[in-house]
């Protein structure tokens, strides 16, 4: 049955995936905007565009199923789904402000596990009962293992190159790796719309199911796909400032060569957890990519401080969105 309650909660998740698209748009662009091959509108346009190419070539939404198979089914509610989301929007737009290149995908999770966790309570379960173990255990898996996956691939990315174009004159291997830089920004690009799209089609789905709107056992609606990319792409255009900043050039100075080498790792590693329906981070994934570049130039290429602050910003990530929600929840559930 749709309710009024169901129209808000999925125009929040598809607010979400807008945020989630300015929010994280810097991880596509930071590079090919730092080495000056695409002015900043220019970017937004391009990454935007092949954010929505996803729609018309990903057709399994795997992330999208591990996603709502995060919290068993009988402790999901709209009241859960919606706290969840009121989480992930609070602390994805704290830390834009910030300019804190935090993962939107665990900021999303985290909030409807901690959402799940307060509801099983209320129903005088234990907290952890609500979870799905087996998706959760691969979830923070790939926490630490995505951005090493794509220091690692940008790293023997690097080495190649460098080893293939050791005899080119400077000048015109610059020029070529400019070109080669909109392919790999691109492939970055259409690689985070069909990973980070998923995740909010997955809540769209379960609220439809906690409505009774559609069975667990449906196809997904083919309006959901098209309205998340849809977001997710007018969300890239907007920008994203603050954190281009941060990505593009306080980790380390990035040269189109090396731009092509971190963003092709991104795109190879989003794939790769794509196919394997793990929900993992552009952002992790892209910064974890860059170190693998600056690695290639000496240890001390790298940004420590900076990388630092930023695995703070990833390691508090869901426990805070999981807190925030469970406040939401509680609040909700002795007000409504």
């Amino acid at each position: 049955m749709v309710t009024s309650l169901l129209v808000i909660v999925v125009l929040l998740a598809l607010i979400f995936d807008f945020i989630n698209g300015f929010h994280d748009a810097a991880n596509s662009i930071a590079t090919v905007v730092s080495t000056k091959v695409l002015t900043p509108f220019q970017a937004v346009l391009w990454a935007a565009a092949f954010n929505f190419l996803a729609f018309f070539l990903i057709k399994d939404h795997k992330v999208a199923n591990t996603v709502a198979k995060t919290v068993h089914e009988e402790f999901i509610t709209m009241h859960v789904v919606l706290a969840g989301l009121i989480a992930a929007i609070t602390w994805n737009l704290i830390t834009w402000w910030f300019g804190i290149p935090s993962s939107s995908s665990h900021t999303l999770i985290g909030g409807f596990a901690g959402a799940g966790m307060t509801n099983a309570l209320f129903m005088g379960r234990g907290a952890l009962e609500s979870i799905n173990s087996h998706y959760v255990t691969e979830i923070l898996l790939y926490i630490v293992l995505a951005p090493f996956i794509g220091l690692f691939i940008a790293y023997v990315i690097t080495i190649l190159i460098l080893h293939i174009f050791k005899n080119s004159r400077p000048a015109s291997a610059e020029r070529w790796f400019k070109g080669a830089q909109l392919v790999s920004s691109a492939g970055l690009s259409f690689a985070h719309g069909g990973n980070d799209a998923q995740k909010v089609m997955g809540i769209i789905y379960v609220a439809l199911v906690a409505s009774n709107v559609i069975t667990n056992t449906s196809e997904m609606p083919e309006w959901i796909p098209l309205a998340c990319y849809s977001a997710i792409a007018f969300g890239t255009m907007s920008g994203g400032w603050k954190i281009v900043k941060t990505m593009g050039s306080k980790i380390t100075k990035v040269t189109p060569l090396e731009g092509v080498a971190a963003e092709t790792a991104g795109a190879i590693t989003l794939f790769m957890t794509e196919r394997l329906a793990i929900p993992v981070s552009t952002t992790h994934t892209i910064t974890g990519s860059i170190i693998g570049v600056g690695l290639t130039k000496r240890v001390s290429a790298v940004r420590w401080g900076v990388t630092i602050n930023l695995l703070w910003a990833w390691i508090i990530t869901i426990p805070i969105s999981a807190l925030v929600a469970a406040a939401i929840f509680t609040l909700i559930h002795f007000i409504k």
